[in-house]
């Protein structure tokens, strides 16, 4: 089902795949080079609405224009923020969790506390640009206040999971799962321990265990 969201900055699309019986919804946004159909939303709203999750991912207006180049940071978060009230809407009630690759993670982090999110969701989250661990985001990571899992490749050259592991140590919070072989697009070599089918699973298995974990803390 897709729905058009009207921002100030243009219209975005919100393309959501509904549970059954939902128990919570997960809204999720792309990178800045990709969209919705990446590989790791792509198996999730695939495969959460048979576990009761509902998952909308979100398109932001740069990308429903066709423009390749994202927008500035701020224009996303204003962009989300304006959109959070129709998400609302779909929620109906339901606990809330929000998330996004690379970006869109960083959207997610820094707008988790004003749209009310119960737990956040970082895929390939861009600890830093590649070379240049000096230009740390860390504090978007630890900005919110609810439990945020991280899925990152143990290959990505923006921050690989051992170092986002070290990063937040300490911070009881923030569960960092380590996805073998896999980049940055969570993509792996020949000679990796994960394919493309194995990838997908750890990634569901990983979202759908730590939603129940906040779901259990809501209740």
């Amino acid at each position: 089902m897709d729905i058009a969201a009207p921002t100030s900055l243009g219209p975005g699309r919100l393309v959501v795949a509904p549970a059954a019986s939902p128990r919570a919804v997960l809204w999720i946004g792309h990178g800045a080079r990709g969209g919705i159909d990446a590989v790791d939303l792509a198996a999730l709203a695939r495969a959460l609405p048979t576990r009761g999750i509902t998952v909308v991912r979100y398109e932001q207006p740069w990308r429903v224009a066709g423009k390749r180049v994202a927008s500035r940071p701020a224009a996303l978060d204003v962009a989300w923020r304006e959109t959070a009230p129709l998400v609302d809407e779909l929620a109906a009630g339901l606990p809330l969790i929000v998330g996004g690759r690379s970006a869109g993670a960083r959207v997610a982090c820094r707008t988790a506390g004003e749209v009310g999110a119960a737990g956040v969701v970082c895929l390939a989250f861009p600890l830093h640009p590649p070379g240049r661990p000096e230009t740390s985001r860390l504090a978007e990571l630890l900005q919110p206040e609810v439990p945020a899992l991280v899925l990152q490749g143990d290959r990505d050259t923006f921050g690989t999971a051992q170092t986002l592991a070290e990063e937040t140590a300490g911070h009881d919070g923030i569960r960092v799962v380590a996805v073998p072989g896999a980049d940055h697009g969570m993509k792996t070599l020949k000679s990796s321990p994960l394919g493309a089918a194995g990838v997908a699973e750890l990634v569901v298995v990983s979202v759908a265990d730590f939603i129940d974990d906040v779901l259990d803390r809501t209740v």
